[in-house]
């Protein structure tokens, strides 16, 4: 990917531990500008923390952080005219977020109230896959999205896993649509695909 290229949406899927993350920040980094970025990861217990504390410290002090949960593409919205770079880190951590909130499992955790309207994980999805595909043209905003690639395994065995995997390939084939480019990260080697 060459940095003179903007206003693109730069699609990362792979593996867990396969090098998404690294790939989207190396690649973002090449990129001029002012730079977001958007951890959806909630810090719920001492693990997640050092997981956090580790992605912090890989991003230098040039990155402006955002801790979003849930509402994802209205920080997208409301940040995207001070950044030249925005990456998404990660859409799976979304999608499970959501579905603690939508699908009420029974876990102990500080996600905010949803807004009226939103019953579903495909709400999400389709409010944030609609604001994916209506691009600012006066804009030369490069946003990286960064996925899980869950379903090469075995079919899990219980419903909610089984939900989960479902829509998490739904939701990266409609992103992987939208997108510009798309590269597929497997043992810290990135192949682009799209």
């Amino acid at each position: 990917m060459s940095p003179e290229q903007g206003g693109k949406i730069i699609f990362i899927t792979g593996g867990a531990r396969s090098g998404k993350s690294a790939f989207a920040l190396r690649e973002s980094s090449k990129i001029p500008g002012r730079k977001a970025y958007i951890a959806t990861a909630e810090v719920l217990d001492a693990e997640m923390k050092a997981r956090v504390d580790k992605h912090r410290a890989e991003r230098d002090s040039g990155w402006d952080t955002y801790e979003e949960p849930l509402e994802i593409a209205g920080v997208i919205n409301e940040i995207e005219d001070k950044y030249s770079v925005i990456v998404v880190d990660c859409l799976t951590l979304w999608l499970s977020n959501i579905l603690h909130k939508t699908e009420n499992i029974n876990v102990e955790n500080s996600l905010p109230e949803m807004q009226p309207g939103r019953g579903s994980p495909e709400d999400f999805i389709r409010e944030f896959t609609d604001r994916l595909e209506v691009p600012d043209t006066t804009k030369d905003l490069n946003l990286f999205i960064v996925s899980n690639e869950i379903g090469m395994g075995i079919v899990p065995g219980n419903r909610l896993a089984r939900r989960f995997r479902d829509i998490a390939g739904f939701l990266n084939q409609e992103v992987a649509a939208i997108a510009d480019d798309v590269y597929l990260v497997t043992a810290g080697i990135p192949v682009k695909i799209k």
